[in-house]
């Protein structure tokens, strides 16, 4: 009788979005992701399902672990426009030091424009961020800590669309310094 394979489903969904995040999905076979997960090709199939919905599911594990860290990390901090400046200083490491950087945006531009469930966890995700930066910025102009005639909408909007413009700009250049100070003319734009 063969016996079943055990296994423990995040933890292959954590090695399959290594592997989807490294080489994206276009890039990635079931035979990557097997060897990574540590099981058979038959076995993912009667677990997960297929290449796509292991991609789906490794994305939202992605975007959500994501979510949690934010929130975990600018939670304790007081100051809304410091918690803003943490959060663009964080995006700026995470595209300057993280060997893959980050996979919502590679996602973006490599599978988000054709595939619709993969566009909606994108825009979640998306949403999440806005939503986020556009309360901190509403508080800060609460507290005066930003101008109070900023429209914190386009703020918002404003600070967001900075994190794929410096992630193309390395990807070309490796230029961490350039990313580093384009990152202070934005938190001086801020707080001006």
């Amino acid at each position: 009788m063969a016996r079943n394979v055990e296994f423990d489903e995040q933890l292959a969904i954590s090695k399959a979005m290594d592997v989807f995040w490294k080489t994206g999905y276009n890039g990635t076979t079931m035979r990557d992701l097997t060897e990574a997960m540590g099981i058979n090709s038959s076995s993912l199939y009667n677990t997960i399902g297929d290449k796509h919905e292991l991609f789906i599911r490794s994305l939202k594990h992605y975007t959500e672990s994501r979510m949690k860290d934010a929130i975990k990390q600018l939670e304790p901090i007081k100051s809304p426009l410091k918690a803003i400046e943490k959060y663009i200083q964080s995006a700026v490491y995470t595209i300057t030091h993280e060997p893959n950087s980050c996979m919502a945006i590679k996602t973006t531009f490599e599978v988000a424009t054709t595939d619709a469930e993969v566009q909606k966890i994108i825009k979640s995700d998306n949403d999440f961020t806005y939503n986020l930066v556009f309360g901190l910025v509403e508080r800060a102009i609460k507290k005066g800590e930003i101008k109070a005639t900023t429209d914190a909408a386009m703020l918002a909007d404003y600070i967001i669309n900075h994190f794929s413009g410096w992630h193309e700009s390395f990807i070309i250049h490796k230029d961490k310094t350039r990313i580093k100070k384009m990152c202070d003319f934005l938190i001086e734009q801020i707080c001006q």
